[in-house]
């Protein structure tokens, strides 16, 4: 059995409500899972794939899960989320989606259900995918 994975999405983007309450949540949560910060001003922030910036209407109530190396990090996850302000949604443990589906839930300041998971023991075709203009192109001019 094999799995493709990094090919359907290319970005998430969230509109909040406090962006300082949201920065201070997802920062501490993906400090847990190894994403550094990307950038970040007054009214936005943004690490890998996930921009975030404060708006009138909010997004609220969508699934984001992040995958983790193992199980003890899903559990430092929950731990730090619900310390800087989230809500347990779901303690770590087994979950009933494959064998070895292994999460924790816990809702972000905005009500949108945030997910570490962990699949089980996987052999990665590669750790990121990196990508690297071609500078020659005339569009990137």
């Amino acid at each position: 059995m094999e799995f493709h994975k990094g090919r359907l999405i290319d970005h998430v983007h969230l509109i909040v409500s406090d962006v300082k309450a949201s920065k201070r949540f997802y920062r501490a949560i993906l400090e847990v899972i190894g994403i550094s910060f990307g950038g970040e001003d007054e009214g936005y922030f943004w690490a890998d794939e996930l921009f975030v910036n404060q708006g009138e209407v909010p997004t609220s109530h969508l699934h984001l899960a992040f995958q983790v190396h193992n199980r003890e990090t899903v559990h430092r996850f929950h731990d730090v989320a619900l310390s800087v302000g989230g809500r347990d949604n779901g303690a770590p443990g087994e979950r009933r989606y494959h064998p070895g589906y292994y999460g924790a839930f816990a809702l972000d300041p905005d009500d949108n259900n945030i997910e570490a998971v962990y699949h089980g023991p996987a052999q990665r075709s590669a750790a990121s995918v990196v990508l690297v203009p071609d500078l020659q192109d005339p569009h990137l001019r």
